[in-house]
């Protein structure tokens, strides 16, 4: 048997949205296909929640499922609300933006959870002066593409970040 798979750490992430239905999910997806393809599926556990219940149980948006799979990810998580028990379930919650990041903020415990919080925009690498991965929701397909593109380049900077040596 390999110890070393025993040794290995399993991080647990949690995107963070205003609905789940944009933005997480497809960070989601896009993370899940990324530690795939580098090899570190059984190194990561990804999750995505909204801030409010408004979509509980439903697929993600259709515009950003179908932007996603343009660029070959699929997104078939059905959305749920964040519960305060997710700080001590992932040992990192991830916020599209600072509306996101604030709320959190506020229900985060002040000791004694397990999961560090930060936002999204932290782990891009590409978009200098990006500080937020805006909602697509009343947008049209070039906000959709945006959303997209901005979460390849800061789901491949946040697994570079738990993965890559220091």
């Amino acid at each position: 048997m390999d110890n070393a798979r025993h040794t290995t750490k399993l991080y647990r992430v949690l995107f963070v949205c205003l609905g789940n239905i944009c933005r997480s999910p497809a960070a989601e997806g896009i993370t899940r296909e990324m530690a795939a393809q580098r090899g570190l599926a059984d190194r990561v556990d990804v999750d995505s929640a909204g801030i409010g219940g408004w979509h509980v149980g439903q697929l993600p948006d259709s515009r950003m499922r179908r932007h996603a799979a343009a660029r070959g990810y699929r997104l078939d998580s059905r959305a749920r609300q964040f519960a305060d028990g997710d700080f001590d379930r992932f040992d990192l919650i991830v916020a599209m933006d600072a509306d996101n990041y604030a709320c959190l903020s506020r229900r985060k415990p002040a000791r004694g959870c397990r999961a560090r919080l930060v936002g999204m925009a932290d782990y891009l690498r590409s978009h200098p002066g990006c500080h937020a991965i805006p909602d697509p929701y009343y947008g049209g397909d070039a906000d959709f593409e945006l959303v997209v593109e901005l979460l390849e380049d800061a789901c491949a900077g946040l697994l570079d970040e738990l993965f890559l040596p220091k």
